[in-house]
Formats: C-alpha cells, sequence, structure tokens
C-alpha cells in the first residue's frame, strides 16, 4: 500500500509504455519488504534536463532508471557519475542523495553477459557483431573486452559514432580485436544494441541475410514479442535471445545502488 511514507523510484524512457521494469523491481521491492514504488515517466530528450532539476527536489525521490534515449546524455547532466559509467560514457541508474545530489552509475553491460550466462550462452572467445553505439551499446562492448570476448565488430548508421566507440573499447581491453562493420557472416553473437523495434514501422538494425542457424541472435529491447530482428533471426534458424534477461539480472545490483 502507499502511503506518505513510501519512497518514490522512477523508471524514464521514450517510449516507456514497453517498459518490464516496473514489475521486475515493485516484486522485488515487494520480497525485500521495502516501502517503495516504481512509476514510469515518459519523458522525451527535450525534458530530461528539467526532469533532473525537478528531482532534485523530490525529497522522497530515491532514484530512477534511465532507459532509450537517455542513457548518453546524462553522464552530462548529473552531479556526479562512477568511474565505470563514466569510461563507458553512459548512466542506466541514477540515485539521489539526501543532500539532493544525483549521481549515476552504468550495469547494462554486466547485465547483458549475465543475461546470456543466465540462458547458457558464454561470451568468451565469442566473434560478436554489436549494431549500436549508444549508452546500452558501449557497455555491452565494454563488458564483452572485461569477459574476454575474442572480437567485436561495431555497426552504427553514424560512422564516426562506431570509430569513437571502437577507439575508446581498444584503449581499454588490448587484446579484443575491433573493427567497424555489418555483415553477420562470420561471427558467433549478433547483438541488437539500438532501439529499432522499439516502435511499429521501425527497420532492421542491419541486414539479417547473413544470419544462420550457427549464431546466437540477441536484442537489448524488451518487447511481449520477438522484436523484427529476432523474428528474423529466429527465421534464418539463429538462436535467439530477447531483452528482458539483461534488465532481470541488473535488478539487485540497482536496488542496492538507489537505496543504500
Amino acid at each position: 500500500m502507499i502511503t506518505g511514507r513510501t519512497a518514490l523510484l522512477a523508471i524514464v524512457a521514450d517510449p516507456v509504455a514497453q517498459a518490464r521494469a516496473p514489475v521486475l523491481v515493485n516484486r522485488a521491492l515487494a520480497e525485500r519488504g521495502v516501502d517503495a514504488v516504481l512509476v514510469p515517466l515518459h519523458v522525451g530528450s527535450d525534458g530530461l534536463a528539467a526532469l533532473l532539476h525537478a528531482l532534485r527536489g523530490v525529497r522522497n525521490f530515491a532514484g530512477g532508471l534511465f532507459s532509450m534515449p537517455h542513457k548518453t546524455a546524462l553522464v552530462a547532466l548529473l552531479d556526479d557519475v562512477a568511474p565505470e559509467a563514466r569510461r563507458v560514457g553512459a548512466c542506466n541508474v541514477v540515485r539521489r542523495e539526501p543532500d539532493g545530489r544525483l549521481v549515476g552509475t552504468m550495469y547494462d553491460g554486466e547485465g547483458f553477459v549475465a543475461g546470456l550466462r543466465g540462458a547458457g550462452h558464454d561470451v568468451r572467445g565469442r566473434r560478436v557483431l554489436l549494431a549500436g553505439a549508444g549508452g546500452a551499446a558501449a557497455a555491452i562492448a565494454f563488458a564483452l573486452g572485461k569477459h574476454g570476448a575474442a572480437a567485436l565488430t561495431i555497426h552504427n548508421r553514424t560512422a564516426a559514432t562506431a570509430e569513437s566507440l571502437a577507439a575508446r573499447v581498444r584503449g581499454a581491453w588490448p587484446a579484443l580485436r575491433v573493427a567497424l562493420g555489418s555483415d553477420p557472416r562470420g561471427h558467433d553473437v549478433v547483438v541488437n544494441a539500438t532501439s529499432l523495434g522499439m516502435r511499429p514501422g521501425d527497420p532492421l538494425p542491419l541486414d539479417v541475410a547473413g544470419l544462420g542457424p550457427e549464431m546466437l541472435a540477441a536484442d537489448v529491447v524488451i518487447s511481449s514479442t520477438p522484436t523484427p530482428f529476432l523474428a528474423a533471426a529466429a527465421a534464418r534458424g539463429a538462436t535467439v535471445h530477447h531483452g528482458e534477461p539483461m534488465l532481470a539480472a541488473q535488478i539487485e545490483l540497482i536496488l542496492d545502488f538507489m537505496l543504500r
């Protein structure tokens, strides 16, 4: 039951209707016996700075999850950012301190790898094609290097953004072979880490003609039905991995950070 003492948490995204965080986080809060509730906030990029300014003054706001398209923009708008999030260049979790300061960190990369492992897939020694170079994609790229992937190919609509991410990942993980490209052939794992698939009519994140039965296709988009990318991958015989395990694997870390 929500009372005047209930702490407020939020999931902030655009769009937000597809978000699974309210179900997963509120279930976890109930299991912990914590008097808090997470609610969805539909906020576009043009409203993010104003929202953060307002949240600094909301004394019963404990923290929030921030999803696409806000993860990269958050870094410059927060009062403090954890070193690992600053290296990635993105945040997906924010905590409000008692003095109103907002502090952020990033768990998407670890969540993605943990979600794969929970489904029986290991990234160690694997060749990965990653579509996207935004916040979630950057976090995944760094996590792939940390967890021993053999090679990483980055594809993004803006080549300069992809090259910038590639250079940063090379600097952090010299043993990881990093290149640019978009052809799934020759890869073991193909990941959609873009927002494509969140809205009806979105194009596919890459040419799926090269997908085959020997590949794993993974998506970070959370949807109650297979995304167009995963549906196309399944039609070509690939094993598919949905977006929800990436979030589910982060829940305890997220709550520990926001509620400490």
